[in-house]
């Protein structure tokens, strides 16, 4: 267990508050100093490749933008195949799409339809779980393709917002991993 409180004290460390930003009375989590952190980046790494592996993971998932940023690495760690999905009008060819509600307004995301396959078991990676929006519409994409989902893996949860609970139904019991939940 030492390690986990050891990888977890990392993490935090390198995760910066930054005040409201990107309006008044939003504390917003900055993970730029842990990404800048050769050593606390191969620590998340480690970590959420880890999960791959347990969920019994295909192919990584991340989601536009920095599910990239965590998701490309994991892949390749756990020796995986890496799927971006993105928002609409980003990717070139045939994509499927998936359109979501978010705050004001709704948004859409797409990935490429050929990159799924039955036979995949698809590990979703991102950097913030919050109000579980682009989650679900990531989820209902991959099963869309034919693919299962085998977890949905974050570095940081916001609990206050509830993701977790709206995403419960769509997971279909596969896991929700936050190495952080603040």
């Amino acid at each position: 267990m030492t390690g986990l409180v050891d990888v977890t004290a990392l993490l935090l460390s390198r995760i910066r508050d930054v005040a409201d930003y990107p309006e008044p009375g939003v504390m917003f989590k900055d993970i730029t100093p842990l990404l800048a952190d050769p050593a606390a980046f191969a620590a998340l790494t480690d970590a959420l490749a880890g999960i791959a592996t347990a969920t019994g993971a295909t192919k990584v998932v991340g989601l536009e933008a920095r599910g990239f940023i965590l998701g490309a690495p994991v892949a390749v760690r756990a020796g995986l195949g890496f799927i971006p999905v993105r928002k609409a009008g980003k990717l070139p060819g045939a994509t499927l799409s998936q359109a979501y509600d978010l705050e004001y307004g709704s948004a859409e995301i797409e990935v490429h339809a050929e990159d799924l396959s039955a036979g995949d078991r698809v590990l979703i990676v991102d950097d913030v779980l919050a109000t579980g929006g682009t989650a679900e519409a990531s989820i209902e994409l991959i099963r869309r393709a034919g693919a299962e989902v085998s977890g949905l893996a974050v570095l940081m949860e916001l609990g206050f917002l509830g993701g977790r609970a709206r995403l419960a139904a769509a997971l279909g019991g596969a896991p929700l991993e936050a190495l952080l939940v603040v």
